[in-house]
């Protein structure tokens, strides 16, 4: 997976639809979708490159147990650092900062690509998959704190307010984050069907929802 790959075509939650959890959780402000995805970037980066760097250490028998301990550790430094330095985020992100050790993102993008490529490829294939991440992350935020807040928190003191006149309460409510989610994981699906219409291709096939068709695994496996 190249590092646009995982901005566009394999993005983790409109084309994967992986890391939904939190997806759903944090996108109550814009601050918190941001703050989210740069740790989880921060994680995947630091653990791809480490997992590629012991690729050829670690034993095929233990792997995935030692791939928890290595995203363990760079989750634990993170989550450490927010409450040293951004105690406010830190604090609104919750528990959703340690579950980063168990999101099938951070997990899949080390076994299914640092396992097997040098540290630089691994490298870009995290950053990749964390701007996806990122990226869908702020736009699911802004979308509801917009609708269902009428304002926008870029970061800290840096906010738009009465951008909606008659926000609704329901875009920011655990039912909005689903709603707002499958809006825009329709019209998403839309644009790359026309835009792969428009090129003379025929329109991707939705990925089936089992393991052997997962874009994740190389040849499906």
């Amino acid at each position: 997976m190249s590092l646009w790959s995982g901005v566009f075509r394999n993005n983790p939650i409109f084309r994967l639809v992986l890391g939904l959890c939190p997806t759903l959780a944090v996108t109550t402000s814009l601050e918190n979708a941001i703050g989210m995805g740069l740790a989880a970037t921060f994680v995947l980066l630091c653990s791809n490159a480490l997992v590629s760097a012991l690729r050829k250490v670690i034993p095929a028998a233990v792997h995935i147990p030692c791939y928890i301990v290595i995203i363990a550790t760079f989750v634990t430094a993170i989550d450490l650092l927010l409450q040293a330095y951004l105690p406010a985020l830190s604090q609104s992100l919750g528990i959703f900062i340690p579950l980063i050790v168990v999101n099938c993102i951070i997990l899949g993008r080390a076994e299914a690509f640092a396992s097997k490529n040098g540290v630089i490829d691994s490298l870009a294939d995290a950053l990749g998959s964390g701007i996806g991440f990122t990226l869908s992350l702020s736009l699911i935020a802004a979308v509801r704190e917009v609708v269902g807040a009428g304002s926008l928190t870029v970061w800290g003191d840096i906010a738009f307010k009465n951008l909606n006149p008659g926000p609704m309460t329901l875009a920011i409510l655990p039912a909005g984050g689903f709603i707002t989610l499958g809006l825009l994981l329709a019209l998403i699906n839309r644009i790359v069907e026309w835009n792969a219409r428009r090129h003379g291709a025929p329109p991707p096939l939705p990925v089936s929802l089992d393991c052997r068709h997962c874009t994740m695994c190389p040849n499906g496996k």
